[in-house]
């Protein structure tokens, strides 16, 4: 399953067609909402898109890894990591498929394992 990928200048075309702006007023709105969410996300902010999802960032803290090929213990730096956590509808979404084929139910969620 694999699908096509989407680029800032499909965004950009998407919204000349849709909109009805030219092509550079599109890009350059397509230009400051990502450069908006990308600022609010360096700041520690949750960027919350209702209806789509929300994009957290998450502190994670040092800890000790090990490099497969050696098997050497090694320090991981404490980083900063960003989550995309989608939202119930678009999950739906995206489980009717292109066509709307399916029932639109999510499958039961396997449990975590331990």
């Amino acid at each position: 399953m694999s699908g096509k990928t989407v680029t800032r200048a499909d965004l950009c075309e998407v919204v000349y067609q849709k909109v009805g702006f030219s092509r550079t007023e599109s890009a350059a709105l397509v230009e400051l909402v990502l450069k908006e969410i990308t600022d609010c996300l360096e700041r520690g902010e949750t960027v919350k898109l209702s209806s789509f999802g929300s994009f957290v960032v998450r502190k994670k803290g040092q800890r000790i890894g090990r490099n497969p090929k050696t098997g050497k213990e090694v320090p991981i730096a404490p980083r900063r990591v960003m989550v995309f956590k989608p939202s119930a509808i678009l999950k739906q979404q995206i489980n009717a498929g292109p066509d709307g084929a399916g029932d639109g139910q999510a499958a039961p969620a396997s449990p975590a394992p331990r």
